[in-house]
């Protein structure tokens, strides 16, 4: 079967912990390299995943011929440079969210795609990817809720690491960056729209100096999304979205206890509860077979950069409203 070969710039958490072993684990994807800052960090990892070949540098596995596609998990603010250095070097990318820090850092990016338009780009929203997240699109889509009104989500975790880069400003940290990004995401693609205006305010914390609380409100044409989200209160994770004929709730929209567990949507109509389980599936081996498909077949991305840049422009706006106390239109 046809293999997307992968790099993976960095030996980042979420890379070690969840995208490569989904990766190694999916139909059309394998990973033949892993660099760090240093080459001791880059093999212990490469020798605890059986990854073939590591590197010291970003440069290296950049040139490794070897190397179809790069993985790009860096801090956010690292996140476009490396990005557009892999499309330099001829290497399709796969870029975790957000896609920059602002619209325009981001934009960067997009310019760097239209220049090679021969190569893939896409931000890895992986959750859009997940069949509990497909068939509840459709469900909402068909009207199985009647009229969609309102989604409401929560996304929080408590990280108190101070030298962690979620804790860094000049990284890119925040919670709004960080997991806030998934609310709006979600939302957009739920309404098939973008908000006309938004709402954001940030509740400050002594001595943090990212935003570690945040909430919105996102104005659609015919409703509205709601969302919390922090890096500082006990972890906690779900989404209802609520129509004129009931509400569809999803207690694990992001992670679960594995990545592989079953999944349960709920819905709620007259009072009356079904729930619906969803076999076991990994979104991050499904995110990765999607795109090895589109580099196989020449198609379009799943997920266009166009979804990335209009995301960008809302959390945006989320920002500048939290600093303004007041609506700004998106």
């Amino acid at each position: 079967m046809q293999k997307l070969r992968w790099g993976v710039l960095s030996t980042a958490k979420i890379g070690r912990e969840k995208v490569i072993p989904a990766l190694q684990n999916s139909a059309h994807n394998q990973v033949v390299a892993i660099c760090s800052r240093t080459l001791e960090s880059a093999q212990t990892v490469a020798d605890q995943l059986h990854i073939t070949k590591a590197y010291g540098h970003y440069h290296e596995l950049l040139a490794d011929p070897d190397v179809d596609a790069i993985y790009n998990p860096l801090p956010n603010h690292l996140h476009v440079e490396w990005s557009i250095k892999a499309l330099e070097a001829g290497k399709h990318v796969l870029c975790e969210k957000p896609l920059g820090l602002n619209t325009e850092d981001a934009q960067r990016l997009v310019a760097a795609a239209k220049a090679h338009p021969h190569l893939k780009v896409m931000e890895a929203f992986m959750y859009r990817f997940h069949p509990q997240w497909q068939l509840a699109k459709k469900l909402i889509a068909e009207g199985r809720i009647g009229k969609l009104r309102s989604v409401h989500s929560n996304f929080s975790y408590n990280n108190r690491d101070t030298d962690n880069i979620r804790n860094k400003i000049e990284m890119g940290g925040g919670a709004l960056l960080d997991i806030g990004c998934y609310s709006i995401s979600l939302s957009r693609w739920l309404f098939n729209e973008e908000p006309a205006q938004v709402m954001g305010h940030i509740t400050p914390l002594p001595g943090e100096e990212v935003d570690c609380l945040i909430s919105g409100i996102l104005e659609f044409t015919d409703g509205t999304a709601t969302f919390t989200a922090s890096t500082k209160i006990e972890p906690q994770q779900f989404v209802e979205a609520s129509g004129e004929e009931g509400s569809l709730y999803l207690g694990q929209p992001f992670y679960g206890p594995t990545d592989s567990s079953p999944k349960t949507i709920r819905i709620t109509r007259n009072r009356v509860v079904e729930e619906i389980e969803i076999p076991p599936a990994n979104h991050y081996s499904e995110m990765g077979d999607a795109f090895a498909q589109s580099v196989f077949n020449k198609t379009p991305v799943p997920t266009p950069l166009a979804d990335a840049i209009a995301n960008m422009r809302t959390i945006d706006a989320i920002f500048e409203s939290a600093a303004e106390g007041q609506w700004v239109d998106v």
